[in-house]
């Protein structure tokens, strides 16, 4: 029973530190500036059940996914690096949603649209369910027994359920900080979220390059 409880912690520790809802809270920020308390708290539940979903079908049948369509995972990573980082670009340059100071009902509707698709991509994939988290789900599951994917689907699934709380009460920083503070924060996530981009994107192009030299 004691080896349990530290493989369940050892799994559930592994995913915080790499999925980091500390550190994503300001980006979730960044990304939501524009939009109201009802809005974010949607894209947060929406972003954090798709994030799940993923995380449980690749851990019962990513190496199957992965083998049929003969994708590996620096192209994995390089893909998501590339998405990260123009949503970072974009951010960096002040992008938000409609800055018009009547909007009708329509432009509301386009923007919260916009808002909720947004918590698939980049928020679900790949910021908090991207390649480095799918490669650790993986490995967890990777024995196949019902233990270890019951062990790593949990412990993902109550990250999950932290990671919104952060989500959530992010609403009363905006409150305090204002309008300004959202803007200077929304440019600094975007120029962390650029970063983060070319950071995958160079553990991709390495995995790519040390694979078919090995090769």
């Amino acid at each position: 029973m004691e080896d349990l409880v530290t493989h369940i912690a050892t799994v559930f520790m592994g995913f915080f530190a790499i999925m980091n809802p500390i550190a994503n809270t300001p980006v979730f920020l960044g990304l939501t500036a524009a939009d109201d308390a009802a809005t974010r708290r949607k894209v947060a539940t929406r972003a954090l059940l798709v994030s799940a979903l993923i995380i449980m079908v690749f851990c019962a049948a990513g190496s199957f996914i992965f083998s049929m369509f003969g994708i590996t995972l620096p192209a994995f990573r390089i893909t998501g690096g590339v998405l990260v980082a123009l949503v970072g670009f974009h951010m960096l340059q002040g992008g938000e949603n409609s800055s018009v100071q009547h909007p009708s009902d329509n432009d509301k509707a386009q923007s919260r649209d916009a808002a909720l698709d947004m918590a698939i991509s980049p928020l679900a994939m790949p910021i908090l369910a991207g390649p480095g988290t799918i490669a650790t789900a993986m490995n967890y599951a990777s024995t196949g027994t019902l233990m270890e994917f019951i062990v790593t689907v949990s412990a993902f699934v109550v990250l999950c359920v932290i990671t919104w709380l952060f989500f959530v009460s992010g609403e009363r920083l905006v409150n305090f900080i204002g309008d300004n503070g959202i803007k200077v924060i929304t440019r600094l996530m975007g120029l962390i979220l650029a970063v983060i981009g070319v950071q995958m994107l160079i553990h991709g192009i390495g995995g790519a390059v040390s694979a078919y030299a090995g090769g």
